[in-house]
């Protein structure tokens, strides 16, 4: 089935446009929207938006209409005087964490196509709300999980409907059983690493920010980075933003990585900038990002940078996270423990205005 022009892909490198939907480009790299969604003439009035539309008041930015919604979005931005930033709750999305923003997107672009299944793969939340919007659609759903996932993530999956299917072995073997049953045609890949419909859904995160600071961007974003669905999407929001003229500026992108696992933070630093072990942002540990040229532009170009934390510096951070009534999981913990690491080596001053996303909900521990 040819593609509407609006939901048409071409690939991030070698520019090819495919006729058809698929999951990447033959080159092997992954593929975006080759339109740009951006609305013509200067920003409206902040309070021109509906909140009652959610994330969804944003769909001239946008490639599809909100087929499948449970009316996500515009999380609380609030002040956060002891960190000197402030904190957006993306825990209070409907399946507790940030991807319900490119789910509920990505399952859209899926009921437009006519899909009937769709798999995905993943630690946890992104399986989560793949599996609940799937439910939404009435579209079945295959969740490929890691064999230690959280009995708490894995339940969410099987009690919105979807079949998890166990995989013995690293985060890369689940990947790999994953895309064996696309391969042989056994579903849609609604990816949160290959999709780009999740993308166009996570920049969502950076419209709701500057409506929320009345078309203001932050001097800087700090956000947790495993395959930067979010930190990746959010860039894209802000430079959407840019380039429709609605802020004068960009933030600095500011990664933070699980040590043993920051493939960014290496490719910046060397390899003893990543070193170390980091078992509490399970959320991110990912060695090889699918998207890593892109991230690693989209840090340059913001002057941006990675780092890697430790598990005791994501714990100390948890617990002061919760004290002060953020009811987080432990990956939620990494940029707000890197706000500190990064104000300490003088990236951020004490002055620079800070927004970091709190990604997941503490229920899900």
């Amino acid at each position: 089935m040819a593609l509407p022009p609006e939901l048409r892909l071409r690939c991030s490198d070698c520019g090819n446009e495919p006729a058809e939907w698929t999951w990447r480009c033959d080159c092997g790299a992954p593929l975006d929207f080759a339109a740009d969604f951006r609305p013509d003439g200067p920003a409206p009035a902040p309070d021109a938006f509906d909140a009652r539309r959610g994330l969804w008041s944003f769909d001239d930015f946008l490639p599809v209409g909100p087929n499948v919604t449970l009316g996500e979005g515009l999380t609380p931005l609030v002040d956060a005087p002891e960190w000197g930033a402030s904190f957006k709750l993306e825990y209070v999305f409907p399946t507790g964490s940030f991807k319900d923003r490119g789910a509920t997107v990505t399952l859209s672009v899926a009921d437009e196509l006519g899909v009937e299944r769709v798999v995905e793969d993943s630690s946890g939340n992104a399986g989560a709300a793949i599996a609940t919007y799937a439910a939404r659609a009435g579209i079945d759903a295959d969740v490929y999980v890691p064999a230690a996932v959280k009995a708490t993530k894995l339940r969410a999956v099987e009690r919105a409907g979807a079949t998890p299917v166990r995989v013995e072995g690293s985060r890369e073997d689940v990947t790999d059983a994953c895309l064996d049953a696309v391969r042989a045609g056994d579903g849609w890949y609604a990816s949160h690493a290959w999709n780009p419909a999740f993308f166009a859904g996570t920049a969502t995160f950076a419209y709701e920010v500057v409506l929320q600071r009345d078309w203001s961007a932050p001097d800087a974003v700090v956000s947790p980075l495993g395959h930067g669905t979010l930190f990746l999407g959010a860039y894209r929001g802000f430079r959407a933003l840019s380039d429709a003229g609605w802020i004068d500026e960009m933030p600095r992108f500011l990664g933070a990585q699980a040590a043993g696992y920051a493939p960014i933070a290496e490719a910046l630093h060397g390899r003893d900038a990543a070193a170390g072990e980091n078992d509490a942002a399970d959320g991110i540990q990912i060695r090889e990002p699918v998207r890593k040229d892109q991230i690693l532009d989209a840090i340059e170009e913001t002057g941006g940078d990675a780092i890697a934390l430790s598990e005791g510096a994501v714990e100390r951070e948890l617990d002061a996270l919760h004290g002060r009534g953020f009811y987080v999981e432990s990956t939620s913990a990494v940029a707000p423990a890197a706000l500190r690491e990064y104000r300490e080596r003088g990236v951020i001053d004490a002055t620079d205005d800070v927004v970091i996303p709190l990604t997941g909900s503490g229920m899900k521990t």
